[in-house]
């Protein structure tokens, strides 16, 4: 079982959650959207367990957040993992869009200048733009893009770049998503939950996620759950 993105920090019992995805025995990216929420959220897990914290600063807060910078390149050498981190184009977003590009290129360069780093990445009505920005820095390290929505021609140039996707329920449910999943290379698939946002129960809604690429990719459910496991244990070697 395997959550690529969700936010335990913002869970309504996040130490409940914890226990059940430890229990399960699940693998799991914590991301934050702040840099001020990476210290608290990571003591919510143990140092050498299956769940890891990545260091966010989301692009819908970066308006209300711009003192944090300082704070995110102070603690990125703490954690191989950012997330989440990205590009919102809604217009409701769209007097921060400069100060969002400014931070989204910003981290990218401290990425480059720190190592190879794994990248959860909020796109939303920007995949062009993030694109752009991660063609121009090769070396920030390894793309995953969280819940895709872009255009079929912006998929292909995101595969053709090497990104990562990770999946989850509401993309198993539409036209479009269950397209770009049969468009995406099965070892580039990893699951999530985007809880609380997606999902308010994690470990069902991985089970329904795994369900749906099983169906897709045409396997079995234990199957599916293998490639899963190969997928993360490739990314993060």
């Amino acid at each position: 079982m395997i959550d690529f993105h969700c936010h335990l920090d913002l869970m309504d019992d996040p130490k409940k959650v914890v226990r059940e995805l430890e229990d399960a025995q699940a693998y799991v990216l914590s991301v934050t959207t702040t840099p001020k929420a990476f210290p608290k959220t990571s003591r919510l897990v143990k140092k050498d367990g299956r769940i890891r914290t990545a260091l966010g600063y989301h692009p819908q807060l970066v308006a209300e957040r711009a003192d944090e910078l300082p704070l995110f390149e102070r603690m990125l050498g703490e954690t191989r993992y950012v997330g989440e981190v990205g590009l919102d184009g809604g217009k409701e977003f769209a007097s921060s869009k400069n100060s969002q590009s400014k931070v989204f290129t910003t981290i990218l360069s401290l990425c480059s200048s720190h190592g190879s780093k794994i990248i959860s990445i909020h796109s939303r009505h920007a995949a062009s733009a993030v694109l752009d920005q991660l063609a121009d820095h090769p070396k920030c390290g390894i793309p995953v893009l969280h819940w895709f929505t872009g255009t079929q021609n912006e998929l292909e140039r995101a595969i053709r770049m090497g990104c990562w996707f990770s999946v989850g329920v509401p993309m198993l449910r539409s036209k479009k998503g269950i397209a770009a999943l049969k468009t995406i290379p099965n070892e580039r698939i990893l699951t999530e939950t985007d809880a609380p946002f997606a999902s308010t129960n994690v470990t069902a809604s991985l089970t329904a996620a795994a369900k749906g690429l099983a169906k897709i990719w045409g396997v079995d459910v234990k199957e599916a759950n293998s490639r899963l496991k190969s997928n993360l244990a490739n990314l993060i070697a």
